[in-house]
């Protein structure tokens, strides 16, 4: 068994916070074991190392290791991907295939983003934890298999529950013991420690001196939140490093790479949306929009009757005719004034309101799809067209982004 500080650099993990050293604690003394594990924590946190830890510290560490991100199998083919398949079990299937807990008999299987399974293949992993059991699509013959079950999700699980997206018993099963990897702006004592390692790695990987911060600019560092957590500020050094041509960085230069406010953007708004609904972000989606709109086509009718109200005054008010109430009131029914054959019943014609109004609820039926078009089509440029990163942007999994870039033919 090692100690805290070697595992630290065999997985690269940098920190001396007491959050960081418990989570490893917990890996290293559940290793022994083969109990399943939960590991929490949001996005960018590292939470793909402490499967590692648990495998490689365990008697299962020469057997079978593999990660499986839940999130971007089609759900269409996770069944076969996790249990296997039998030859002609569906179209394609052209010969049986192990699965990957075939695979992994005797080893240790990690799933990722393990809240993105689909209900049904929830059932199957519940029946691989209880009994050890398993069929391959397209067969009846149960198989048994002996793995070693760590699962990994950003989500908040309870709640998906309650939402009724993740079963309560699956969770309870896997959560035998939970490990709660913390958030950047949790340890932050351990910022500056990430900074110096990352600077001093992208330096030898781009032979050019380390970059160095200033006390003002460590500062700035220290204050800033890292919504995307440790992966956020390896990405930050390494733009620094390559693009500022000084080494000494400044406060006035890290403002260039770290916004003073987080904007209020549809992105944004979007982040809180829970995740384990791809129908319920849709749903969001649309209500956020009609929200976004209603002020302006609220305007928009107004117009429009200012504009017929007018028509029909100035109109009424070119003849040379002092009517009274109740003789403007008959011109209103006849379309006739006294003693003329002038039709006017174009001046006030809500035949044709009516037409503005429905054009009007087009617009903007019309315009939901553009809109979020235009919102995936923001998240692909913020993120320079990684696919992972826009999803998580925007609040949904991978597999509906997937399919929203083919239905707006943006997955060219």
């Amino acid at each position: 068994m090692f100690d805290i500080q070697t595992i630290k650099q065999r997985y690269y993990i940098v920190g001396n916070s007491p959050q960081i050293n418990r989570a490893i604690n917990v890996a290293l003394q559940v290793a022994a074991t083969d109990l399943t594990v939960l590991i929490t924590g949001e996005s960018g946190v590292g939470k793909e190392n402490f499967p590692k830890i648990i495998h490689q510290n365990s008697a299962r560490k020469h057997g079978q290791y593999i990660a499986v991100n839940c999130g971007a199998i089609p759900e269409g083919t996770i069944d076969s991907e996790l249990f296997g398949h039998e030859k002609g079990s569906f179209t394609g299937a052209t010969d049986a295939r192990k699965g990957y807990f075939e695979q992994a008999n005797g080893g240790t299987i990690f799933l990722d983003e393990v809240a993105e399974l689909p209900l049904s293949t929830q059932v199957r992993l519940l029946r691989v934890l209880e009994t050890g059991e398993f069929m391959r699509v397209g067969s009846s013959k149960p198989q048994k298999t002996d793995v070693r079950v760590v699962a990994a999700t950003n989500v908040n699980v309870p709640h998906a529950i309650s939402r009724g997206k993740f079963r309560e018993d699956l969770y309870y099963r896997l959560n035998t013991v939970p490990i709660y990897v913390p958030a950047l702006r949790e340890r932050k004592s351990d910022i500056l420690l990430l900074f110096k390692k990352f600077s001093i790695d992208f330096s030898q990987k781009y032979k050019m001196p380390s970059i160095v911060l200033t006390k003002d600019a460590e500062e700035k560092l220290l204050n800033y939140n890292f919504p995307g957590n440790v992966r956020q500020l390896k990405n930050l050094v390494e733009q620094i490093s390559i693009i500022e041509q000084e080494r000494e960085i400044t406060v006035d230069v890290l403002k260039k790479y770290i916004p003073e406010e987080v904007t209020t953007t549809s992105l944004s708004i979007l982040k809180n949306i829970d995740r384990t609904s791809d129908v319920s972000f849709e749903r969001e989606l649309v209500f956020k929009f009609l929200a976004e709109m209603q002020k302006d086509i609220s305007d928009l009718k107004k117009k429009i009757a200012e504009l017929t109200n007018t028509k029909t005054t100035s109109r009424l008010e070119q003849k040379p005719l002092l009517l009274d109430k109740e003789q403007k009131e008959n011109v209103l029914i006849s379309g006739h004034y006294p003693d003329e054959t002038i039709e006017i019943a174009e001046y006030i014609d809500e035949q044709d309101v009516d037409s503005d109004e429905n054009i009007a609820e087009e617009t903007e039926i019309l315009s939901l799809p553009e809109k979020e078009k235009e919102l995936i089509k923001k998240a692909l440029m913020k993120n320079k067209g990684k696919r992972k990163e826009a999803a998580i942007d925007l609040g949904i999994s991978e597999r509906t982004l997937y399919r929203k870039l083919k239905e707006h033919n943006l997955d060219e």
